[in-house]
């Protein structure tokens, strides 16, 4: 057994299809059939259920790919530490961030990040927070910035900065002449929220838990910008974070942003990453000066 076959299984199983992966692993078929053959012989059982134009795992073969997603993490920790004590602060890091935030913080933190670490190539991935979780578990990122709370023993969490929400309400809404609002207030409004998957739905919806807000019925939208949209065109309200209303996001003319009376309802954001990490001194540096630069922002817009 070698790392080259616990990768051939990798690629299959993501790809399920013999082809795909053998021109992922930049090999022929018929040599990725035979080295995952090897290492079924070499464990004594089927690790592939294969069947016409289907390739699915057998229970065994779960199994191993999960175990061989772990070694796979634990090779690439092994060869970032040796990266690392060359040069803790040089080198390419892999960086996930949810859609509500990224594109709203990291115009505030990329330049200065290049500038404090100029040998740190940043390696951006935008998904959404569950599908962030599942790639760091498995190796394919390095850490990510993320919404609290998280209950995940294999992880670390950095808390960074808190970002309030702010009622955003179409020019016309009642409430729109407001300087401030308490959040008792949300109690008769009916929210415009983000469809399902996205941690600031989560969030809007504790918050209308707290309220007694309500959501909008038979109206999901599928990108805070959406949102936004819906909200300029006057079909409802809703809450947005802080970052997103901030320059160099052009305001709406047609959009009143209030803000909450202590208790302001916000969210947390934290730095993550596997307490495995052979990073771990580094990424603590880099979410200190993430986190001082979104405060700075918030502080200072």
């Amino acid at each position: 057994m070698n790392l080259r076959d616990l990768n051939y299984l990798i690629a299959l199983a993501d790809l399920r299809h013999f082809g795909k992966a053998a021109q992922a692993c930049f090999v022929s078929q018929p040599t990725l059939s035979t080295q995952i053959k090897k290492l079924e012989d070499e464990l004594g059982v089927a690790l592939i259920e294969r069947a016409p134009r289907k390739v699915m795992l057998t229970p065994a073969g779960q199994d191993a790919v999960q175990r061989a997603r772990r070694i796979m993490a634990e090779v690439e920790e092994m060869k970032q530490a040796a990266r690392r004590s060359r040069d803790p602060q040089a080198g390419s890091l892999r960086l996930g961030v949810f859609p509500t935030l990224g594109p709203y913080l990291l115009p505030h933190v990329v330049a200065p990040l290049h500038q404090r670490f100029p040998q740190l190539e940043l390696l951006l991935v935008e998904e959404k927070s569950d599908v962030l979780l599942q790639r760091l578990r498995d190796g394919k990122l390095d850490a990510a910035l993320l919404a609290l709370p998280l209950h995940d023993e294999q992880l670390h969490a950095q808390f960074l900065f808190e970002e309030p929400f702010l009622f955003a309400a179409p020019s016309t809404h009642p409430l729109a002449k407001q300087p401030s609002m308490a959040m008792d207030a949300l109690g008769h409004e009916t929210l415009l929220l983000l469809e399902d998957g996205h941690c600031l739905r989560d969030q809007a919806l504790d918050v209308c838990r707290l309220s007694g807000a309500q959501e909008k019925s038979g109206f999901r939208a599928t990108s805070l910008e959406t949102l936004r949209q819906m909200v300029a065109a006057g079909v409802g309200v809703t809450l947005l974070p802080a970052l997103s209303v901030q320059a160099p996001i052009a305001a709406s003319p047609n959009i009143q942003l209030i803000p909450f009376r202590a208790p302001v309802p916000s969210r947390k954001i934290a730095l993550v990453w596997r307490k495995s990490s052979a990073r771990d001194d580094f990424l603590q540096t880099l979410g200190d000066a993430i986190g001082k630069l979104a405060q700075a922002q918030l502080t200072h817009p």
